[in-house]
């Protein structure tokens, strides 16, 4: 009986968390992103309300055109199988190929339905394109590099597929059509020869197959583009010369010199071809664009068996194709002062058409302007003016959306994406309709910063004044703050009556942030968020408004990124101060950028100039003069370089470097290494570890979080004795996975370190089990989670460390004096889904008992009480388990959906989860992030240090008033009664 009121109350404590009707949306918010761009399409009418988009983050989605905002979203697998190959669109489907030429897509762009879906044939994919007969678009070609696949659009049935021919030695890279009832396959042997190989649209017959000789030719890619009816036109740069083709008629190449058209070349000069082909069931445009250099293009059109330039346009960065109706026009985006090429901007163009190479304008104003196709004349009142001065992101691709207006001119749009992954949707004369920063989608590190104090709150911190004030100064000091309080409080009531009379849709919250300040109880805070494209934002907590975003130029990709905050708003009036350490993958070279995170202003601190791959970074509670934590780097040579690095700081340094050590992970070979730093800012090595990496290698280092408070030493047991924790601060778990994959020999090992001493606590493996592994540390116990192999389940251990019932050291610990070693109880448990991260909450003073936040592969965040994965739990419930309220052992772990913190607003590829404490104890703060980011409360033990929001004010107001009343008579009443007694 007993065990079931537990197993009940638990039952309805889960309940109980669950969230109200009225509390959606009131202290959550959630922000959903789709990735940078890789594929768009823009409808070609006026009222079009959506853009379809395709990205590299495997997404499929259309925008709102009016705000920006998802109309409809699919998020595929993040792995390669779920990646987009190319999108094309027709009318209201829009056709996918993902997973490398795995699947085959459509789907409905209205409301984002599945229309059909068919596998392909096996091999790498080269190019799909849509085949029109009879004037209709009804067919997909797919080309892969040995087949090619016809397939109709209406269900996406196979309707032929055939083997190209020669396919393991020439490279398909092309394939066209243009309604004339024949497929064209275009492949090349490099520095040899192409072929061409015709098939039928009917029953896929080869009909016609041509080689010709072309041994300059390393790629179509790019390099080669079909123009007009069926005209193959190819760039050369080292001949610097066009070649065409006919695929009907020719077998050989006719080589037009690029120096009868009378082009200059220069050092950078750089020969790409851009075609356009409006119509799939028609031939392609006789214009086409011919990028000579990354800032300079060329609209070439032929006609009569001759090129003639129509217009040349220096100082371009981007170029665009746009067809409505009969009309095709050319938008350009180009910088209105002379463009700079930056260093190393090679990149190729191939499978981005419209991201024709990087450009740097020295005042960030770009201007987009069309021009006709046929003529290459400029269109009057077409400029857009386009500002990027909020950072130095360069535009990367552009995409148009052209319009027929009422008198039959032309109208546009414009879609830029910056390579900062902002996406900016432009109308005339430069108007920003909305802008969605997509970098968000790949946060890679956060840290939450209180706000500072208002103006009023400041004055009661320094109320008093100082000492050196003396007595009437401080006085004088005190009228004063007193006198600013009352006026900020009468300001608060008279907004309040302000507010009051105004209907509630007219009162706005909006959040600037000049007027940030911190509120009552410390739950709005800055939350600092870095992204991998290099871009630093500064977001309000309560309501996700972005406050400010800088953009980090030299950060190159899969550059890793450590943030820490040197000094918070306690320490008015020095400002707060956030440094990045950012470390290069390919160089291994650091470098540091010290910023105001409540501002995102550049701090005036000069950070050191870091010569030496970082290999360790150490935030120290030493301060400086200005309330700075000292940041400890060491390089690759174990050397410390401190900053700030001031006299006062070095001193303080010599005091406590006998008292500080840190670890170095090496990876690759297996190595832990533990060192001491010296006076002289050297390092000595105290302790290695190796572990053999031929049999496992280290997959993650796990410490303990700096600003952890444990409120409880111990835990009461049934006898009343208490069993003490083993509060290591200096405890590292280290988990390691074999390199043996085979189910029957995988196993991963847990290690407990003692950082300082090198002290093995504790190891254990378990068998037939492999990662990814995710694990929690926090007060004495581990938990983490991986896949049994033989089982095939997930499974969650905990392991708790206890001192035994007696303290060893009662005032502080130490790991150089350590005689015992803690006692380690290790308990395993079945959870039914995968995990895609964890964390656990963190509260201001430790009170609050912990939960352990899941993320879930379905987008949900599941709370986990840490009860439940108590190692103490009986299967057996005995008289003393019972007096300690500890659950009886179930190994199953089950999903209540009441536990779910985001209810039914799901975060996509949930990547990682980070948790602040707020002023309140009960009040968790937990921003969860991935292709989404979701930000909420939680309240472990509920809230206990808060009022409900039902609280009967009016009755316990009564119940006071009724009581002080009801004392005033008693006491008349005693008084009266004491005086007639006295006269008796």
């Amino acid at each position: 009986m007993a065990v079931v009121c537990i197993l009940l109350s638990f039952t309805l404590l889960a309940l109980s968390s669950a969230v109200y009707e009225d509390q959606v949306g009131k202290f959550d918010w959630r922000q959903q992103y789709v990735g940078k761009i890789k594929f768009a399409s823009l409808d070609a009418f006026q009222a079009s309300k959506k853009l379809i988009v395709a990205t590299e983050k495997n997404v499929i989605a259309a925008l709102n055109s009016r705000n920006g905002d998802l109309l409809w979203r699919h998020v595929d697998k993040g792995t390669p199988e779920g990646a987009i190959d190319t999108m094309l669109t027709y009318g209201q489907d829009a056709v996918i190929v993902s997973g490398g030429g795995r699947l085959l897509r459509s789907w409905e762009t209205n409301i984002g339905g599945l229309n059909w879906e068919t596998s392909l044939e096996a091999g790498s994919f080269q190019m799909a394109s849509l085949v029109g007969a009879q004037g209709m678009v009804r067919y997909v070609a797919v080309l892969k590099k040995g087949v090619l696949s016809l397939h109709y659009l209406s269900n996406g049935h196979q309707k032929w597929v055939e083997h190209l021919p020669e396919s393991e030695t020439v490279q398909y890279q092309l394939v066209y059509s243009y309604g004339k009832g024949v497929v064209y396959a275009l492949g090349v042997v490099p520095q040899s020869h192409i072929d061409i190989v015709t098939f039928s649209v009917e029953d896929g017959e080869i009909t016609k197959q041509v080689r010709v000789a072309t041994p300059w030719m390393t790629t179509l890619n790019g390099a080669c583009g079909v123009i007009d009816q069926g005209l193959l036109v190819c760039a050369d740069k080292g001949t610097w010369s066009l070649y065409t083709l006919s695929l009907e008629t020719e077998q050989q190449m006719k080589e037009i010199p690029l120096q009868s058209l009378d082009f200059e070349f220069t050092a950078d000069t750089e020969l790409r071809i851009f075609t356009t082909q409006p119509n799939p069931a028609a031939a392609s445009k006789a214009q086409f664009f011919l990028q000579l250099s990354p800032s300079h293009f060329t609209l070439l059109q032929y006609r009569d068996e001759l090129f003639s330039p129509l217009r040349d346009f220096h100082q371009a960065a981007l170029v665009s194709f746009a067809t409505v109706g009969e009309k095709t026009v050319v938008a350009v985006l180009h910088c209105k002062n002379e463009l700079v090429q930056p260093s190393g901007s090679s990149e190729s163009v191939a499978e981005q058409p419209s991201a024709q190479g990087a450009v740097l304008c020295p005042n960030q104003t770009y201007s987009i302007n069309l021009y006709s196709a046929e003529t290459g004349r400029r269109l009057l009142e077409t400029t857009i003016t386009l500002n990027l001065d909020y950072g130095g992101a360069i535009p990367e691709q552009l995409y148009i959306q052209v319009f027929l207006k009422k008198d039959d001119s032309v109208g546009y749009r414009a879609l830029v994406q910056t390579e900062d992954h902002t996406l900016l949707f432009l109308q005339q004369p430069g108007k920003i309709l909305w802008s969605r920063e997509e970098s968000l989608a790949e946060v890679v590190t956060m840290e939450m910063v209180d706000l500072p104090l208002t103006g009023a709150q400041a004055e009661l911190e320094g109320e008093f004044g100082k000492k050196a004030d003396g007595l009437l100064g401080m006085f004088l000091k005190r009228l004063s703050s007193q006198f600013i309080l009352l006026q900020s409080w009468t300001a608060y009531l008279w907004k309040m009556f302000y507010d009051a009379r105004k209907p509630r849709s007219q009162i706005k919250n909006e959040i600037h942030i000049d007027t940030l300040a911190r509120d009552e109880f410390n739950l709005q805070k800055m939350m600092v968020m870095v992204t991998a494209s290099g871009k630093l934002f500064g977001i309000e907590s309560s309501s996700g408004t972005i406050l400010w975003k800088q953009y980090l130029q030299n950060v190159h990709p899969g550059s890793s990124f450590k943030l820490v905050v040197q000094r918070t708003t306690a320490h008015f009036p020095h400002p707060p101060q956030c440094t990045l350490l950012v470390k290069d993958k390919e160089s291994g070279l650091s470098s540091l950028y010290v910023f105001n995170p409540i501002f995102g202003k550049w701090s005036q601190v000069t950070p050191p100039v870091l010569m030496r791959p970082i290999l360790q970074s150490l935030l120290l509670p030493v301060m400086d003069h200005d309330y700075a934590k000292v940041l400890l780097l060491i390089d690759d040579e174990h050397r410390v370089t401190a900053f700030p690095a001031t006299k006062k700081v070095l001193q303080q340094l010599e005091e406590v470097a006998s008292a500080v050590f840190f670890y170095l992970v090496d990876a690759e070979q297996g190595q832990l290494t533990g060192f001491r730093l010296q006076k002289d800012l050297t390092t000595e090595k105290m302790w290695d570890v190796t572990i053999p990496t031929d049999l496992q290698r280290i997959t993650c280092v796990k410490g303990k979080r700096a600003n952890e408070h444990v409120h409880s030493q111990g835990r009461v047991m049934g006898d009343r004795s208490v069993l003490y924790k083993y509060l290591n601060p200096n405890l590292l778990a280290v988990v390691t996975e074999s390199t043996d994959m085979h189910p029957e020999r995988t196993f991963i090992g847990i290690y407990l370190f003692d950082g300082v001493t090198g002290r093995i606590i504790h190891s254990s493996v378990q068998r037939k089990a492999k990662g990814p592994v995710h694990i929690v540390h926090s007060e004495n116990w581990v938990v983490y989670q991986y896949w049994n192999t033989k089982s095939r389940r997930n499974e969650l251990t905990v392991l708790e460390l206890f001192e035994g019932t007696e303290q060893y050291n009662t005032t502080a610990f130490s790991s150089l004096d350590r005689p015992h070693m803690p006692h380690i109880l290790q308990q395993s448990y079945i959870f039914p889904s995968a995990i895609s991260a964890m964390e656990v909450t963190i509260t201001e003073r430790g009170i609050t008992s912990r939960h352990i936040l899941l993320g879930l592969p379905s987008g949900a965040v599941f709370s986990l009480p840490k009860a439940l994965l108590d190692p103490r739990r009986p299967e057996i419930p005995t008289e003393y388990t019972r007096e300690e309220n500890l659950i009886p052992y179930s190994p199953d772990l089950q999903i209540h959906a009441e536990r779910f913190i985001n209810y039914n607003q799901t975060v996509s590829r949930v990547r990682g989860i980070y948790t602040a404490p707020s002023g309140l104890e009960s009040t968790c703060l937990v921003v969860a992030y991935g292709l989404d980011i979701y930000q909420t409360r939680v309240y472990p033990s509920k809230q206990f240090d808060v009022l409900k929001d039902d609280y009967d004010y009016i009755l316990i107001s009564s119940v006071l008033f009724g009581l002080v009343f009801a004392t005033m008579i008693t006491k008349r009443l005693a008084q009266v009664k004491l005086l007639n007694r006295a006269w008796r």
